[in-house]
Formats: C-alpha cells, structure tokens, sequence
C-alpha cells in the first residue's frame, strides 16, 4: 500500500453540517460533523434506510450534500479504493475477473503496462479467484464477485478504503481471510467500512460511528483510548 502519514492528529477529511435532502423533501442526512484522521478504522452501522451508503457516497465525492462542507486535506481528495455494495453491480456485464481488478489500475499513470498485469495477478491471487481471472463475472457466484471487486478497490494500494458491506455473499472461509487483509491494509491505509456484523471488525476498528440520519460516535469501552476517534462527535 502507498504509506502515508501516520500521525492520527491530521484530519483526512473533514464533514461540517453536512446534510442530505432528496427531491419531496425527504430529509436522508442531517447536520453531519465528523473528522477522519490519518490511520483511522472508522466501523459504521446504523438502519437499514439510516444514510450509511449516502454517507459514504458524500465522502467519495460521489454526491454533493445539500448542506454543509466536505474538506479534504490538502485541498484535494486522497486516492480512494471503494467496494460498492454487490447490488450496485451488473453481473452481466461482458467483463472478466481480470479486467475488472484492473480498472482499479487506470488512474494510476506511474506503473507500465507489465507492472499493471503483474500487480493485477497479484490481487487476484490476494482474492483467490485465480482460476476464474479470465471468466466473465456472469459466471461468478455472489460471493466470488464480491472478491472481484474486493480486488478492484486494492489493486491501487489508496491511501483510503471505502468499503459498503464487504462481508455481504462472503463464505466463512474467505470472511476470516479478508479479516487477515483488513488487518494489513489499516498498517498503511485508512479505512471506513460500512457492516451489519461488526463482532471481529470491532477489534480492529478506531472508531464506531452510528448513523441514523444523525451522526453519534460510540463510546464502546473497546474503543476508549483510540486518538482516531474524533472528540467533537456527537457520543452515544
């Protein structure tokens, strides 16, 4: 992964009143303050319908709020990997294993073509799908796309993993496996992850923010004494 700064005291990014109103009036987000910092492993949950996935598509620049400000540091946003909600996806799209892992590659302009193929080898390998690098995704079962795309938003090594729901479709076995990765990345990446099943994420998160249309940090006494959690949040 890209190192970066580990000093936890530097914001990433910065939400300040930030609010979300979707045509009718429909109120998704509401007065939304919260910091990420450098190193940070920000666990998210909250109810179905609560703005999780709204959120997160803020963060990614994929949405404007209708209220407040999203402030990078450095005045622009940091080299993002996301995993979408498998959902989001269509599986019948004529593309293969391999060809998906290497979108994650085409903004990156430092690596020639051979490094790009050996890099994309590696994820693949990383996600096990090596058998399948040259099938369609059509072919894959749920859980097998997920790894796809798993792959996608690590072959680039960002500073920032987004992840929507990664253990969704998982088997048990690559489950503990993705733990082992998550495990690796947070040594140089920030991550967010949005997860209904949060009983191993918790141990490795800095910070549990719920989301229900506001936002609350959790006050959990397995996350007391994290820096990466930030103080102005609202607490639970």
């Amino acid at each position: 992964m890209n190192s970066h700064d580990t000093d936890t005291t530097r914001p990433l990014i910065t939400l300040s009143g930030v609010g979300m109103q979707y045509d009718g009036g429909r109120t998704v987000l509401d007065d939304i303050n919260a910091t990420v910092r450098h190193g940070d492993f920000v666990a998210i949950t909250g109810p179905n319908g609560g703005g999780k996935t709204t959120l997160l598509r803020i963060i990614l620049g994929l949405l404007r709020p209708t209220r407040g400000t999203v402030d990078y540091c450095g005045g622009c946003s940091p080299a993002i990997g996301y995993l979408p909600q498998k959902n989001s996806i269509d599986s019948h799209f004529p593309i293969t294993v391999r060809e998906v892992v290497a979108t994650g590659l085409l903004a990156d302009r430092s690596l020639s073509a051979s490094e790009k193929a050996a890099r994309t080898d590696e994820y693949i390998r990383l996600v096990d799908l090596a058998a399948h690098a040259d099938h369609p995704i059509g072919r894959l079962s749920g859980g097998q796309l997920q790894r796809a795309l798993l792959g996608r938003a690590l072959v680039s090594r960002p500073t920032m993993l987004v992840m929507d729901e990664p253990l969704s479709y998982l088997d048990k076995h690559f489950e503990a496996h993705l733990y082992d990765i998550l495990r690796s990345v947070r040594e140089h990446s920030t991550i967010l992850l949005v997860s209904h099943e949060m009983s191993h994420i918790d141990s490795m998160a800095t910070c549990h923010w719920i989301v229900d249309r506001t936002l609350h940090r959790c006050n959990a006494p397995h996350h007391f004494g994290h820096s990466g959690c930030d103080e102005n949040d609202n607490t639970l």
